[in-house]
């Protein structure tokens, strides 16, 4: 089997350039980054004491860092660089990691840890959006009308949203999808001609663009946070990964071209509510308690219309948030680093999952940090920090990449490290957001690290090589299995037996494997399947080999699956039985009642393993505690589900699972007359006559 037949790679319409791909692009890539002008202006000017500290230099040096944090994070870092470090055209930290896996065995550590605080950090993006994007409503009259006046009205319609957005992903999201782009183009749109219009009352303040503002704020008596004011810098720029991640659904060639759109719009918006700040600064009157100069800025007239774009667009990058998590558990399952769950493809749209444990698990977090915050400002106080960890970590591994393409060692080791320290001084600043309430989301974070180093690891114990008399070769067993097969003592139990299983070099396999079928209950079949899913770093490859050892009733099969291809086994065995049938490799196996006519194959039975930890272990009590929290993990999950076995017949089986050493000096009974061991003292005897009473 040649290269090209192991690279299948799918087509992906939107990779190249088009209009299509830019308004998909729109819709998918930036609902994160894109709605940060709801929160990041109101975040600095309430951490500054409020609209009386709105001094020039604040005002003028705080759009400066914001414009010089997308210029030298989002745009350089992201754009020019990691977009470049592409997976077949897949992005997001996993796919970076599958390109460099095989550098160091340690950069797992930070795939891990950047993948969960990604995953924890994303789930304060629905609550604080949307958050902010309905309180634009409390106070404003529609039809004469005022619908919300208090801050609990806004919680209650947050909730209300959410959990429709959560519920509805059962059914999939493919036709309000399609409209996703459209929209964030008049979002955007409408932010970079709001904040053109108010840009317009003072040209002058494009003096922000210049870095001294910047590099001045951070010493100026003027910021009351002093260096801590990056916190909420910081937010401008929290959507980056999320445009990294979603590079492999738009094209990077799309994601070029829309980012200049996106950045000046952004860059309108915070320029507008700078200039509209500085004119009401010392004139502002009935305005609202801790307002947002966000809405405050519109026309009257147009304020309703920004408010509803505001809330569409806060779904929106809820949607994209949920939707990339869906994918990010996913790849990070195929990695074999995070629990198989049960997935659901519920439209015809290849890319579109639904997960239900995640999902059900990010509504549950919403939904507690909004009644948990009661407001945006309280969320973005404590939004950030995780995502500065997952930056950090995706810097490494880009560091290991620039290194595997051999550019220039002074040049990668330059750039590199200015974005270390860089994202390092982020990482500091927002550390004070812990006690803000970040704490929430960095156990959440611990929590799934945790999950993923139990399962990894275990997973490495429990297959570890070292442990050679737990394996056994399948050659060994070659005969036992043909007179098995042809033995008529034993009943027919399937045509095709077929076993989930790792087959390691020398075609070895478990022993349990083996003991399934010649001890437990002998398992007569026709042809014995032995089936290993290996994963590949190309994301969509689907290939397969088969060895039969000679025979017409062993098979090992190896099927190479990309990380983002569905494991339907059941799917793709049929199709290997048929093309080993027409190489005259096994027999065909003809029906004599069937409701498909001329049917040559036969039945399939898939067994799968389910090991305990036998009290006969003898390793060391860490390695046994994460096998035995591994085993623990595995009870939720379905592999019949996460194989697409979900309408075949599988059996599950118990074995005992024993590691290490086992020691051969075992107690050994003594057979002894009754009558020399009635004198031994019996402590609650136990028997079929345990509850008579006694007389």
């Amino acid at each position: 089997m040649d290269k090209k037949d192991l690279n299948m790679l799918k087509k992906n319409p939107h990779s190249k350039m088009s209009v299509a791909g830019f308004l998909i692009a729109l819709g998918i890539v930036y609902g994160d980054i894109g709605t940060s002008p709801l929160y990041v202006m109101h975040s600095l000017m309430i951490g500054n004491g409020g609209l009386k500290n709105m001094s020039d230099n604040f005002i003028l040096g705080s759009v400066s860092l914001i414009f010089w944090t997308l210029t030298i994070v989002t745009t350089t870092k992201y754009v020019l660089i990691a977009l470049r470090a592409d997976n077949r055209g897949e992005g997001g930290i996993f796919a970076l990691y599958t390109l460099v896996r095989k550098r160091a065995k340690w950069l797992i550590i930070p795939a891990m840890i950047g993948g969960a605080t990604f995953l924890a950090d994303g789930m304060m993006t629905p609550a604080v959006t949307v958050t902010a994007a309905i309180e634009g409503l409390k106070g404003i009259a529609i039809n004469n009308n005022v619908l919300i006046h208090t801050q609990t009205q806004v919680i209650i319609i947050t909730i209300i949203i959410l959990s429709t957005l959560f519920f509805i992903q059962r059914f999939g999201t493919q036709l309000i999808g399609k409209a996703f782009g459209p929209i964030m183009t008049v979002w955007f749109a409408f932010l970079g001609l709001l904040g053109l219009f108010n840009l317009s009352y003072d040209w002058s303040v494009l003096r922000a663009l210049n870095p001294y503002y910047a590099i001045q704020l951070l010493t100026s008596p003027y910021n009351l946070r002093g260096i801590f004011i990056l916190g909420s810098i910081f937010l401008a720029t929290t959507g980056a990964e999320a445009l990294y991640s979603d590079m492999g659904h738009v094209g990077r060639p799309n994601i070029y071209t829309s980012w200049p759109f996106v950045k000046i719009c952004l860059l309108l918006s915070y320029l507008g509510q700078a200039t509209w700040i500085l004119r009401v600064r010392d004139t502002a009157i009935n305005l609202p308690a801790n307002f947002n100069p966000f809405y405050e800025s519109m026309p009257p007239k147009l304020r309703l219309f920004g408010i509803f774009l505001a809330a569409m667009a806060a779904i929106i990058a809820s949607q994209a948030l949920i939707s990339g998590s869906y994918t990010l558990v996913s790849e990070a399952t195929k990695l074999r680093i995070f629990p198989r769950l049960k997935t659901y493809y519920p439209t015809n749209f290849k890319g579109q999952l639904y997960i239900p444990t995640v999902n059900s698990i990010i509504w549950i977090v919403c939904i507690f940090l909004v009644i948990f915050f009661q407001n945006s400002e309280n969320m973005s106080n404590a939004y950030g920090l995780e995502i500065t960890i997952t930056m950090l970590m995706t810097t490494i591994l880009l560091h290991q990449w620039m290194l595997m393409k051999r550019l220039n060692k002074f040049f990668t080791t330059f750039i590199i490290g200015f974005f270390f320290v860089i994202e390092s001084i982020f990482l500091i600043t927002n550390s004070s957001k812990f006690i803000q309430g970040a704490y929430i989301t960095m156990i959440i974070a611990g929590v799934l690290i945790g999950i993923m180093f139990v399962w990894r690891y275990g997973d490495r114990l429990m297959d570890d090589n070292t442990f050679r008399s737990h394996f056994a070769s399948l050659l060994a067993f070659k005969h036992q299995l043909n007179d098995l097969r042809k033995d008529p003592s034993y009943p027919l139990t399937t045509t095709n037996l077929v076993y989930l299983t790792k087959v390691h070099d020398g075609y070895r396999i478990k022993k349990n494997i083996l003991y399934s079928i010649l001890d437990k209950r002998p398992k007569r079949a026709e042809v014995y399947w032995f089936v290993t899913v290996n994963v590949t770093d190309e994301p969509y490859t689907a290939a397969y080999s088969a060895e039969t050892f000679d025979t017409d009733y062993m098979v090992s099969v190896q099927l190479y699956l990309g990380f983002r291809v569905d494991q339907k086994v059941n799917v793709y065995l049929r199709q290997i039985v048929n093309d080993l049938m027409s190489n005259g490799e096994i027999k065909t196996q003809p029906q004599k009642y069937t409701t498909i006519p001329d049917r040559q194959v036969g039945d399939f039975s898939f067994v799968l393993i389910k090991e305990v930890l036998s009290p006969d272990t003898r390793i060391s009590g860490v390695k046994k505690g994460i096998i035995h929290l591994r085993l623990v993990l595995q009870k939720f999950i379905s592999p019949a589900n996460w194989f697409g076995l979900s309408y075949s017949d599988v059996v599950e089986e118990r074995v005992p699972l024993v590691l290490g050493k086992v020691s051969l000096n075992r107690i050994r009974l003594v057979r002894k007359d009754r009558s020399a061991l009635k004198d031994i003292p019996v402590d609650n005897p136990v028997g079929d006559d345990d509850d008579e009473d006694e007389d």
